[in-house]
């Protein structure tokens, strides 16, 4: 059983602010190790439930945050950017589950660690088919339309919460409870990482067994709608053909949930200053 394990920071133990995952802040550096013990956790819980293969995606920033030296020697790594898949890279390689480690809420949630949804210096609110969508609905749209559900998140409260009410009743680790978006009451790293490597196993063996989330099917065509922070990030976001603006919300139509994932990349590429 193959299972592709999408990591991202903000979500990971013990963060509460963006100088620890910032590659620039002396911080960092710790809080790179952090990550890797929370992915390795659940490395332990999948492979101990049966897992054969696990890949590991870098999600966060520039896709080099995982030390590669310091990573369970049963996964294998997808570094770097910027990937075909991005966030999900390797998703279309015949996995059967996905686990979301270290993940965040979208933008605009209350009491919730660094809430965004790809980038908070453009992306004021995100729609997919009028309903609200962050990170972890659009990742899990992507892994859906290879026809792979999401099993498991970590993260803070809120977006174990955005996750279940997205995709039903997926296993959650909650690492840490957010009071803000750069506050939260943390556990220490040995017991986060106990309750992802058991959500983990739990999740796997919920697949095993038939009882595990289907996969996110995103109804098509695919409308999304993308509120953008400045009416200049507008102007230029609406170069890519097919858009639609109106002020600083632009609209764009895809066949599937693949192509709108490409295309709100883009937009975002686009708009940035």
């Amino acid at each position: 059983m193959k299972i592709l394990i999408a990591s991202d920071m903000e979500g990971i133990t013990g963060v509460v602010h963006w100088d620890q995952v910032s590659p620039d802040h002396p911080e960092y550096p710790r809080f790179r190790r952090l990550m890797t013990g929370d992915i390795n956790a659940a490395v332990r819980g999948a492979l101990d439930a049966g897992a054969d293969e696990i890949i590991v995606t870098d999600g966060h920033n520039n896709g080099r945050n995982i030390l590669i030296e310091e990573l369970d020697s049963r996964a294998r790594l997808n570094s770097g950017s910027s990937a075909p898949l991005n966030m999900v890279q390797g998703i279309d390689s015949g996995v059967d589950g996905v686990f979301f480690i270290g993940y965040h809420a979208r933008i605009g949630t209350q009491n919730a660690i660094l809430e965004h949804t790809w980038s908070d210096e453009r992306v004021a609110n995100l729609r997919i088919n009028s309903q609200p969508y962050g990170e972890i609905g659009l990742n899990a749209g992507v892994c859906g339309h290879f026809g792979v559900p999401v099993l498991m998140i970590s993260g803070d409260q809120s977006a174990c919460t955005e996750a279940v009410d997205l995709l039903g009743n997926v296993e959650t680790a909650v690492v840490k409870q957010a009071t803000g978006r750069m506050t939260a009451e943390l556990l220490p790293p040995q017991v986060a990482q106990t309750k992802i490597q058991q959500a983990a196993y739990e999740a796997l063996l919920r697949l095993k067994d038939g009882t595990a989330p289907q996969p996110l099917r995103v109804s098509t065509p695919v409308i999304m709608t993308l509120d953008l922070v400045h009416s200049e990030m507008a102007d230029r976001a609406a170069r890519l053909p097919g858009v639609r603006r109106q002020g600083r919300t632009i609209e764009y139509t895809a066949p599937d949930m693949l192509i709108l994932y490409s295309a709100f990349i883009t937009t975002l590429a686009l708009a940035r200053k």
